[in-house]
């Protein structure tokens, strides 16, 4: 009898000490998971960290590539606007203050008077080129265009010239080392014909040298100074556009027919006026000559037929 208990009492203890072993095991196990996957979650936030860390500085770097390439560019800017003012001087000097505080100046300065049969409205027409930097055109451009009152025209146009400056710079390197390879050959030549022959050559490579470096120059400074043309101008009369209708056809016909008639008495009373000296110097004198000349002949007439005796 005392074995089976003894038996079971043992199955009872070792159950009892193996449960508190087990879920100590399995706490632990759990334990572990959470750390494993608090672990695995900072790596992923340290990976997914760098990346966009590595992407902003690709950004960056992408923006800082665009903005050297953008500062690069050689782009030829031109405008040309006209502008309505009242006084066409003013607006030449302003014109001017305003190009030589952005850093420019006036390069040609022309004045046309306007024709009118009005004294009064006879103004001046001014014609400015101005050139002003490149990266002060459009503040430039934006100033001049607020002087007017009114602007009936502006047109404004850009040139990006960046590939054939690159290309330029290109031949004239090519064009440099091309003379340095001839002086040495130069160097080397023995014969007085061959120094001259690689002389003529130098020279050719020296004469395109000089035309794509001048031809640079040019594109430097077109792309560098940007151009405005700028017409200053007064405002042109506005014709004035009259009613229509009966009562208003009717008035226009008696002022013309007033005016008409007033024109005729103008126009008699100068005539005469005018043909009075002509009738005191000439057709008096005239008409009393004639009158002596006609009397003079009547009596010679009748001097004569009385000295011819009647018949009988």
């Amino acid at each position: 009898m005392k074995s089976p208990i003894i038996l079971v009492l043992a199955l009872l203890s070792f159950s009892l000490s193996c449960s508190p072993s087990q879920r100590m095991g399995s706490t632990e196990t759990a334990a572990q998971r959470e750390d494993l996957q608090a672990t695995e979650n900072a790596s992923a936030k340290t990976f997914s960290s760098a990346n966009e860390a590595e992407k902003v500085a690709l950004t960056q770097l992408d923006k800082s590539g665009e903005t050297t390439e953008a500062a690069d560019r050689k782009i030829i800017r031109n405008a040309e606007i006209t502008i309505e003012v009242p006084s066409t001087t003013d607006a030449q000097h302003q014109v001017t203050y305003i190009a030589e505080t952005r850093g420019g100046f006036v390069v040609t300065s022309e004045a046309k008077q306007r024709e009118s049969n009005d004294p009064a409205k006879r103004t001046l027409d001014i014609k400015l080129v101005v050139r002003v930097p490149s990266n002060q055109f459009g503040r430039a451009f934006d100033e001049i265009k607020k002087l007017a009152g009114n602007t009936p025209s502006e047109n404004v146009t850009s040139q990006d010239v960046t590939e054939d400056f690159i290309d330029l710079e290109a031949r004239i390197k090519t064009q440099k080392a091309l003379e340095v390879q001839f002086l040495e050959i130069m160097r080397q030549a023995n014969k007085i014909a061959d120094a001259l022959e690689v002389q003529r050559q130098i020279a050719e490579v020296r004469t395109d040298i000089e035309k794509l470096e001048g031809r640079k120059r040019f594109l430097e400074n077109r792309s560098s100074l940007s151009t405005i043309n700028v017409n200053i101008q007064t405002p042109k009369p506005v014709i004035a556009v009259t009613e229509t209708g009966f009562r208003q056809s009717l008035r226009e016909a008696v002022s013309d027919s007033i005016s008409l008639a007033s024109d005729l008495v103008l126009f008699f009373a100068r005539f005469l006026i005018m043909m009075a000296p002509v009738a005191l110097f000439v057709l008096l004198p005239s008409g009393l000559m004639i009158r002596y000349l006609w009397r003079r002949a009547k009596r010679i007439r009748l001097a004569h037929a009385l000295a011819t005796p009647s018949p009988e």
